[in-house]
């Protein structure tokens, strides 16, 4: 703001200078005084602004033009306009005085209600809370919110102010208080109230704690008027305590049901006396102290004075005690069947008392006979007094019948069974004549089951009289159908997991006295091995085979597939070492030459020695020597390496045998005189012709060779 109002002072100065320069100069830039003629001013003329032709006493200032009584006409603030200094730039532009597009606060004179009274510019909201109209108390000139009052600073009580004109005040719904806000709220937030000072609540307790205003008496609360403060306290609702110590009256004076809680409808039938069983700590739990009764039961439980027998008591005497205790009529703590009048079934006729339930067993009344005064179970069955056969009982619903792993039979329980126990059970087969299965048909009696394996009738060749498991033995001349059809691993023993691959024909190899030991005759088979040990038929080579042809019997026998009788090295595939590697067959012992070379290069499949290897490589066999030549003579590391003593001239005799020539006996030529060397003569086996002359061209004396021999034991 003081930026332009700088400005304006510059404008001010540059119109004094310039002034006469633009009246003698219509084209005269108005920016070059400082004053830019932007806006609504561009269209005034010049007169419009310098008066009677003055240019140098023409001030700059909106209101030296905009303002009532001056020597130029222009628009002045209306009678309605805001209390603001004259300063019109600090809220307008040059383009429109309508269009405001800033309110400079500091410039607006008188307080914020002058102008925010939502008339002139936006003032409280109907929803505002009721306050005064010193805006500036909670706003501020920046924005509406957040909109703070500053408590702080007041001094007088709540209520001077929050009196519902002032400021918000008690809602039409508030509790009966006194106008000390502050004791229930801060100047935080109005609500939730911080805590409710009861010594500031008017009125009784029920004027606010009816449910509506306030917590009322729950649904559950007990009978009680509406005085709370009976039983509770402002501090909390619980516990909650009624002092009956200023109590002169009886309890059914107020536990009425009227006035407190009375008798409920499931009460015992008794007098009004409450505090004969009851305490004033609590109703429950409630006892009648009957130590001081000097009388009988009966002479209270009457069904007068006290609780007596019910309609559907049984028939007694009145001895309540015997059955019961003074603590609780029911459960009875027994039954004293001494006090009991009549029989038992008088009373165990399913309605008065328990009686035979629908499954009993079909017997007399006479319940003694079976059953005790002291339990119902375990009875003792007296079977004079059951009514029927055995099955009429024994069927399973009534009493104990067959169970479900009963052999077949009839229901004449009594043709193995007796009336002492149901074990052990006894069918005497001594007095039978026919065999098993006359019986045994799974209709009489139990037969063969639906796994039983395919066989005749004739029981008896496998099993006994005494049980039918274990069988005793299997004669396999009653078994119908191949071995197989038993022998499956289901109905009978089948082949185990480590069986050898074969078909199903177990008496090709085994017999019906023994498993073991099991035989197949091989001087019936015409074909050769592989066409039943193909692995599907019979069992073929496993996995880690050497590598053959399927020509088994050239190397194994008919008797035991290991050890193999012999290898025929013919139906061998491969190279010797895939088998003589040291784990498949035999392979180099820990002294053999190392040598990559394959077996046969040294060895047959007739035998490994000796060896026959030849040195196909030189132009000399060194195993011809005549010093008899171990290999490593030459092969020092017992490898294909040779160590010469002389490699220059490696592989002739030269490379060992350097030191041994003699240059005397070896003249090479004459005119001068001249000897061989040993790299000339390196092959000891070669020619050495002595020379006429150095020339080489004329033979004087033919040695042709071969002067030295491996085979002599000298040169």
């Amino acid at each position: 703001m003081k930026l332009r109002r700088g400005l304006l002072r510059i404008v001010m100065l540059w119109a004094v200078i310039g002034g006469a320069a633009y009246a003698q100069n219509p084209d005269f830039d108005h920016l070059s005084t400082g004053f830019a003629l932007d806006g609504a001013h561009s269209s005034v003329s010049c007169e419009g602004c310098h008066a009677n032709a003055n240019f140098t006493a023409t001030r700059s200032s909106c209101e030296s033009c905009h303002s009532d009584g001056g020597t130029v006409r222009a628009s002045a603030k209306p009678p309605g306009h805001v209390l603001t200094s004259g300063e019109c730039s600090d809220c307008h532009i040059t383009s429109s005085w309508s269009i405001v597009p800033y309110m400079d606060h500091s410039a607006v004179s008188g307080s914020c209600v002058t102008c925010h009274n939502g008339i002139r510019s936006t003032g409280k909201s109907p929803n505002h809370l009721v306050s005064g109209d010193q805006c500036d108390d909670c706003h501020n000139s920046a924005a509406w919110v957040p909109a703070v009052f500053d408590h702080a600073n007041v001094f007088g009580n709540c209520a001077s102010c929050h009196n519902g004109n002032t400021a918000t005040g008690k809602n039409v719904t508030h509790v009966q208080t006194t106008n000390v806000c502050e004791d229930c709220h801060s100047t935080t937030l109005w609500s939730p109230a911080t805590r409710v000072d009861h010594s500031q609540v008017l009125g009784t307790c029920g004027s606010c704690h009816d449910g509506l205003v306030a917590t009322g008496k729950t649904v559950n609360h007990i009978q009680s008027s509406d005085t709370c403060d009976d039983c509770h306290t402002t501090t909390a609702w619980a516990p909650a305590f009624f002092d009956h110590s200023g109590i002169v009256d009886g309890c059914g004076n107020c536990h009425n049901g009227s006035t407190a809680t009375g008798k409920n409808a499931g009460h015992i039938s008794s007098g009004n006396n409450c505090e004969d069983c009851h305490s004033t700590a609590a109703w429950l739990p409630a006892n009648f102290d009957h130590q001081n009764i000097a009388s009988n039961c009966g002479s209270c439980h009457n069904g007068v004075d006290a609780t007596g027998k019910n309609a559907g008591h049984i028939q007694t005497t009145d001895t309540c005690e015997d059955c019961h205790t003074t603590n609780v009529w029911a459960p009875a703590l027994m039954v004293d069947h001494t006090q009991v009048l009549g029989t038992c079934g008088s009373c165990h006729d399913g309605t008065t008392a328990v009686g035979k339930d629908a499954t009993h067993i079909l017997s007399s009344e006479t319940c003694d006979s079976c059953h005790t005064t002291l339990t119902w179970t375990p009875a003792a069955v007296d079977h004079n007094d059951v009514i029927g056969t055995c099955g009429s009982c024994h069927n399973g619903t009534v009493a104990t019948g067959k169970h479900p792993a009963h052999i077949t039979s009839g229901d004449n329980c009594d043709d193995c069974h007796t009336t002492v126990a149901w074990t052990p059970a006894n069918f005497d087969h001594v007095n039978i004549s026919g065999n098993c299965s006359n019986c045994h048909n799974g209709v009489d009696a139990t037969g063969k089951h639906p796994a039983h394996i395919q066989s005749t009738n004739v029981c008896e060749d496998c099993h006994n009289v005494n049980a039918w498991t274990p069988a005793t033995t299997v004669d396999h001349t009653q078994v119908l159908g191949t071995c197989g059809s038993c022998h499956d691993g289901v109905t009978a023993t089948g082949k185990h997991p480590t069986h050898i691959t074969s078909g199903n024909n177990c008496d090709d190899c085994h017999t019906t006295v023994a498993w073991t030991p099991a035989f197949f005759d091989h001087t019936t088979v015409a074909d050769n091995c592989f066409s039943c040990h193909n692995g599907t038929d019979a069992t073929g080579k496993h996995s880690n085979h050497v590598q053959t042809t399927n020509v088994c019997e050239d190397c194994h026998s008919t008797i035991a597939w290991s050890p193999v009788t012999t290898v025929d090295h013919t139906q061998v595939l491969g190279s010797c070492s895939n088998c003589h590697n040291g784990s498949t067959a035999t392979g180099m012992n820990a002294g053999h030459f190392l040598t990559p070379a394959e077996c046969d290069s040294c060895h047959n499949t007739v035998s490994w020695s000796p060896s026959d290897f030849a040195h196909t490589t030189l132009s000399y066999e060194p195993l011809n020597h005549a010093g008899n030549l171990q290999c490593t003579a030459c092969h020092q590391n017992n490898n294909p390496t040779v160590v010469y003593p002389f490699p220059a001239f490696q592989p002739d005799c030269a490379a060992c045998h350097s030191n041994d020539y003699k240059s005397g006996p070896h003249k090479k030529h004459e005119n001068p005189d001249r000897t061989y060397t040993a790299s000339e003569l390196r092959d000891c086996t070669g020619a050495c012709h002595v020379y006429t002359d150095s020339s080489l061209t004329t033979i004087k004396e033919r040695r042709p060779g071969p002067e030295h021999r491996i085979s002599n034991n000298g040169f």
